[in-house]
């Protein structure tokens, strides 16, 4: 059996095998990579545990399936292409047998350096192919690595890296990030101070500033490599061990470790690469995500290039030096497919047409939408002047903690439907349930979107907290996959995804939980109580609406805000910092001491239509008070 769908009418057939038998369906699939030792069963599962165990016993690296797999193909054909920050700078061609010696080389240089099997490894870097590299070094000996986005601040580093006792960090001297230079090293630095189990830390230069390098503890990366063979034996991993753990927020303060295994991670995320994409052997595909989200994780590094695609990674950001910098690097590599958040498609939107003039992206065959749901205005801009009305737009559905895309168009398979990700991929079984966990049945319902059957690329656990893991994503609905999305199936039985239904704001396609950001910002010396809502942003989707109850001690409202802002940034990063903050009284609060958000969020949204009734609360007085502060007439 192909693994590629090639019509709507394979695409059915092939979903309707994948429901009557799962087990046979994956198989097939997993019979094409290479094993060290074959499984004994395909799948154990229960949900009520959780326990899922996809090919049982069975022996593998994944790095294998990349590289010794491809060395029966062309191992001249290029796995990464790498564009620059800055136009300016030197862009750069990895070809496989290249990317195959500098994995091996630097697996073997942090097995000098201490890493062993099941360490955990935190990457911290910029998008440059060392980043890549780390990733599969991490895969090609076993060690567990966690990407952190280079955008968090030191404490929120500092957490991760405690969360799951790291041995090693890999970082760079800065980061080029548009205009801006980033001191990430002296992040790094600082995170250090309050963590204990850190025994390495390699530094990439990429920026040349000046850097403190700890003796014993720092190394460059040059000098780690200096003299280290490429010659490396890939670690034999068990399909149910760690590939790596990626932390996401939830709506509870602490960040939690997303868990992802070896085999089954692996086969999902080349089984959706090659089908959702169409990827051909010759195309040149673009994600513009960073690594340091699952997007990056699956749809840059390990989908692409077990598929042996050639995969583009960007330093950048769309609008530096100018608006018209993404198409500027369609047109120069040929991009064949094109996929982005809805964020940075509404931002380059706002920019208007000017910045497309000049550009032919001819090349162009798919356009993607990841991170968030699309609204029409922007669906449609994309189709239109992007895909210029010919591309199929795959907007995918997906989550860091399904590992790969869940429900999407097939790109020129599956009809497209504005702000519709369409159809469930074969060994999806998605259920839409209301509030009490019935299934509402047929088309035209809409309800919260569970998943009732497991896939190979799915959630294990969340690390060192396997309870945390049950009651997040099992015990809302027993005996399915909550996902925490609002969904609607219309007529033609499309999904829509509507967005979260819990206390998680999707800010530019990144999930915030709400009590994370609650937790700094209640870390401001005049901060009593706050609470925090999301509310609908043209750019970012969903902006963050903070409400904070403070003890002025003669500070202005303007001091108090900004330093409830810097306070965000400092404890989390940038991408937390509240948009709106507003200064009240007091929250309304339930009887019970529950704050009712729907009243927050109707004001943040500046909708106070249909407010329910406010009666019930402890202090209704104060719902008018906080209208009035927002300044909704």
């Amino acid at each position: 059996m192909s693994d590629r769908i090639d019509s709507l009418s394979d695409y059915f057939k092939r979903y309707e095998e994948s429901i009557a038998d799962p087990e046979q369906f994956w198989e097939k699939i997993a019979k094409q990579f290479h094993w060290q030792k074959p499984w004994d069963t395909v799948l154990d599962w229960d949900f009520e545990g959780p326990n899922i165990t996809w090919f049982k016993n069975a022996k593998l690296n994944l790095t294998e399936n990349i590289f010794e797999k491809q060395r029966f193909a062309d191992e001249n054909k290029i796995a990464i292409l790498w564009e620059p920050n800055d136009p300016q700078e030197d862009s750069r061609k990895i070809s496989y047998k290249e990317l195959f010696e500098r994995t091996g080389q630097f697996a073997n240089a942090m097995l000098e350096q201490g890493v062993e099997k099941g360490d955990r490894v935190i990457i911290y870097m910029p998008m440059v192919p060392e980043a890549a590299i780390a990733m599969l070094a991490c895969a090609r000996i076993g060690a567990v690595h966690s990407v952190v986005f280079a955008g968090f601040s030191a404490t929120a580093l500092a957490d991760r890296i405690n969360d799951c006792s790291a041995k090693m960090v890999l970082t760079s001297d800065g980061n080029f990030r548009g205009a801006k230079k980033i001191p990430v090293k002296e992040v790094v630095d600082e995170a250090l101070k309050h963590t204990t189990t850190i025994s390495k830390v390699i530094v990439y230069q990429r920026t040349g500033q000046a850097v403190t390098m700890e003796a014993g503890r720092d190394v460059w990366w040059h000098d780690a490599i200096a003299g280290v063979p490429s010659e490396n034996t890939p670690e034999s991993m068990d399909a149910e061990d760690l590939l790596f753990i990626l932390y996401t927020s939830g709506s509870t303060g602490k960040p939690k470790g997303v868990a992802h295994t070896t085999a089954g991670y692996m086969l999902y995320t080349y089984y959706t690469f090659r089908n959702v994409f169409q990827y051909e052997s010759d195309d040149v595909y673009w994600c513009t995500a960073d690594v340091g989200w699952i997007t990056g994780h699956s749809y840059i590094v390990y989908g692409p290039l077990l598929a042996g695609a050639t995969t583009l990674m960007f330093e950048g950001v769309p609008t530096y030096p100018d608006a018209g910098r993404f198409w500027d690097i369609i047109d120069k590599y040929k991009v064949n497919q094109f996929y982005t958040a809805p964020t940075a498609i509404r931002a380059l939107q706002a920019c208007g047409l000017e910045p497309l003039e000049g550009h032919s992206l001819d090349s162009i065959k798919v356009i993607g939408s990841v991170g968030e749901p699309i609204n029409e205005e922007a669906w449609h801009w994309y189709h239109h002047h992007i895909g210029k009305g010919r591309c199929p737009l795959v907007d995918t559905w997906w989550q860091t903690e399904t590992g790969g895309i869940m429900i999407s168009p097939l790109a020129g398979i599956t009809p497209n439907k504005p702000a519709h990700a369409s159809l469930p991929l074969p060994g999806i079984q998605p259920v839409i349930v209301d509030a009490e966990g019935v299934e509402l049945k047929g088309n035209n319902v809409e309800g919260n979107l569970c998943i009732r059957f497991p896939w190979p690329g799915m959630i294990r656990t969340t690390y060192g907290d396997h309870e945390r893991c049950k009651n997040t994503y099992f015990s809302t609905y027993p005996g399915m996959y909550f996902t925490g999305d609002g969904v609607k199936r219309d007529h033609d039985g499309y999904l829509r995804i509507l967005g979260r239904v819990d206390d998680v704001i999707n800010v530019s396609g990144h999930r915030m939980g709400t009590a994370e950001v609650e937790n700094a910002i209640n870390e401001h010396p005049n901060v009593i109580e706050s609470a925090v809502v999301g509310y609908p942003h043209d750019i970012k989707g969903q902006g963050i609406y903070a409400f904070a109850i403070c003890d002025s001690k003669g500070l202005t409202d303007a001091a108090l805000i900004a330093g409830i802002k810097d306070t965000v940034r400092d404890i989390i990063g940038p991408i937390a910092k509240p948009d709106q903050v507003q200064i009240v009284s007091g929250l309304p609060k339930t009887r019970s001491g529950k704050i009712m958000r729907r009243i927050l969020r109707k004001v943040a949204s500046k909708d106070i239509s249909n407010m329910g009734d406010t009666s019930t609360l402890l202090n209704p007085e104060v719902v008018d008070e906080i209208i009035k502060g927002a300044g909704i007439q």
